[in-house]
């Protein structure tokens, strides 16, 4: 009766049947590729990074929160944009 694997997070499936463990490969992997992105463009609007996400609403977050981990400030709903702080 105590299954507890259906409610572990690493076994739970996604979009597409990734796990969240798959989903942040993902998230990491899409970050070290805009990051190239944000010098030519100055910016990142959060609606290229959900495109770039194919439209996973897991992996856009989670690429937003290793955005603001790195520094970078992610914006709010005002200014939905990802820049590079000067600071």
């Amino acid at each position: 009766m105590n299954n507890h694997s259906s409610c572990d997070p690493r076994t739970k499936a996604y979009k597409n049947g990734k796990t969240f463990e798959e989903c942040k490969t993902e998230a990491r992997a899409l970050v070290s590729k805009m990051i190239n992105e944000i010098p030519t463009n100055e910016e990142i609007t959060w609606t290229k990074i959900l495109e770039t996400a194919n439209h996973d609403e897991i992996v856009y977050k989670l690429i937003l929160k290793y955005f603001r981990e790195m520094g970078y400030d992610i914006g709010n709903y005002t200014r939905p944009r990802v820049v590079k702080n000067n600071g």
